[in-house]
This record gives C-alpha cells, sequence and structure tokens, in this order.
C-alpha cells in the first residue's frame, strides 16, 4: 500500500504558471487538468513551444481560454530542424496578443542532440526575433553556462524586454550574470528533490524579485508526487519549497513571483 501523499496546498493569493507543455500531458483530459489547476488559484497558464510540429498548437491552446497564453519559439534540441520557414512563422505570430514571449530557446550540451554550432545559431536568429517584436524570451541553458553568457552579452542593448532562464539548474556564473542583467531565474520541482542542493543554492542567491515559478509540466514532478505525470496545479508545492529555502513567509514568497509573472509577460495587466 502507497503512503498518503499531502493534499495539494491553496493559497489565498493566485499564482502563475510560467512553464508547461500542456500538449504533452498524456495522464487525464485537458479540460481536467486545467480545472484542477484552477481549484488551486492558478490564475494564468503559459505554455510553451518547443518544436516546428508544435508552434501552431501552442496557437490554438493559447485561444482555448482567456486565461491560457503561449510562446513561439524552437528549443535546441529542435534547432536542426529550423529554417526560413519556421522563422517567419514564429516572427508573424510573436505578436498575437495570446502570444507572450519568444520561447524555449537556447543551448543544450548535455544531450547534443543538435550541432553546437547550429544551436548557437538557431539561438542568435530567435534572441534577433524577441529584439525585433519586443518580446521577453524564454531560454533553456544546459551545460552551456559560458555560450549562453556569450551570447547574451551580444543582446544587452537591444533585447530591453529580458525574460527568463527557466528550469534553472546551471552554476552561480551564469546566476549572477542574469540577475545583474534584469533576468528572471525560473525555479520547479527539482527544487524539492533531495539531490538538488545545488539548484537551492541558486536559489538563496536570487533576490525574490527575480524568481519565477514554473512545473515544466509534464517533467520534473515535484515531492510528494514524484513517479506521477507532473501538471500545472502541483506548482503550489514550488512556492513552498522556495519560501523554505529562503526563509520567506510563503504569503511574501506567492505575492511577489506573482508580481514577476505579470512585469515578465504580462506588463500591461
Amino acid at each position: 500500500m502507497s503512503k498518503k501523499r499531502r493534499e495539494i496546498p491553496v493559497f489565498d493569493h493566485p499564482i502563475i504558471e510560467t512553464h508547461c507543455h500542456l500538449d504533452y500531458l498524456k495522464d487525464r483530459p485537458l479540460e481536467e487538468t486545467l480545472e484542477q489547476s484552477q481549484r488551486v488559484n492558478i490564475e494564468k497558464v503559459i505554455t510553451i513551444a518547443v518544436s516546428p510540429d508544435n508552434l501552431a498548437r501552442v496557437r490554438e491552446l493559447s485561444n482555448m481560454t482567456p486565461w491560457l497564453y503561449g510562446t513561439q519559439g524552437i528549443h535546441p534540441h529542435e534547432a536542426e530542424q529550423y529554417s526560413d520557414a519556421t522563422e517567419a512563422e514564429i516572427r508573424t505570430h510573436a505578436g498575437d496578443s495570446k502570444i507572450v514571449a519568444v520561447g524555449e530557446i537556447g543551448l543544450d550540451y548535455f544531450y547534443d542532440n543538435a550541432d553546437r554550432s547550429v544551436q548557437r545559431d538557431v539561438f542568435r536568429r530567435q534572441l534577433q526575433i524577441a529584439c525585433d517584436t519586443d518580446r521577453p524570451v524564454v531560454i533553456h541553458s544546459r551545460e552551456a553556462d559560458d555560450d549562453t553568457i556569450e551570447i547574451l552579452r551580444e543582446f544587452e542593448q537591444s533585447l530591453t524586454r529580458r525574460g527568463v532562464i527557466h528550469s534553472f539548474t546551471s552554476g552561480p556564473g551564469l546566476a549572477q550574470y542574469a540577475l545583474d542583467q534584469g533576468w528572471c531565474l525560473g525555479f520547479n520541482g527539482i527544487t524539492t528533490f533531495n539531490k538538488a542542493e545545488n539548484v537551492r543554492d541558486i536559489v538563496r542567491m536570487s533576490p525574490i524579485e527575480q524568481i519565477l515559478l514554473e512545473t515544466d509540466a509534464p517533467f520534473l514532478t515535484p515531492v510528494p508526487y514524484r513517479g506521477r505525470e507532473n501538471a500545472p496545479f502541483y506548482l503550489p508545492f514550488v512556492a513552498e519549497k522556495i519560501a523554505e529555502v529562503k526563509e520567506l513567509p510563503l504569503d511574501e514568497v506567492v505575492a511577489t513571483t506573482y508580481q514577476n509573472s505579470l512585469r515578465t509577460f504580462f506588463p500591461n495587466q
């Protein structure tokens, strides 16, 4: 018999899910996931594009309901699938009313699913789209700290909206560079994992005013629900862990990260 897991906490203050992949969820009907997310006071959900094949699907999802939003961008794993047509599609829709950022873009030298030089080129091209369309950026960076910093330095003056380095697992060098430059860092269920003290160290060094909450669902389900498919409604556990690690009142963490999310993705709300 499995031990009973603690119920998902519900906060008085709403929270915003800044990074998930709704089109990847399989364990339950999407409508059920969204209803359960609303029951735990998730006010907005941003579902993230990653490949040429799901750009249109993310746009479709973002238009399902007023509180769903999306991004447009190509993940570094898919960099070799990037084309002029893909770039044109991202550029065309980056300014759509329900599209709030260019992403998920960046570099991944851990899996090396695409040639590193191609990854860097595609990263730069999409950062330029963000500059041209005045959109923030959602960045993926894994085992690529130095090159991520080098490329972001090229755009320090032109990329005025900044954005977030999501699912932050990189070292303190990239963290400090990003924080100094006005980026947010996104944290998810990894913060609850026993062996993730390196990530919690980054949480400690990050001002609460530059932290965003995310799940990266269906991946990285937080304790105490590890082993199940992740979903936006597990986000309250991430908020609790951030408050614990930073030794801050939970209501302050929830309220401040909410404002951080608005500032980054919804500046007119």
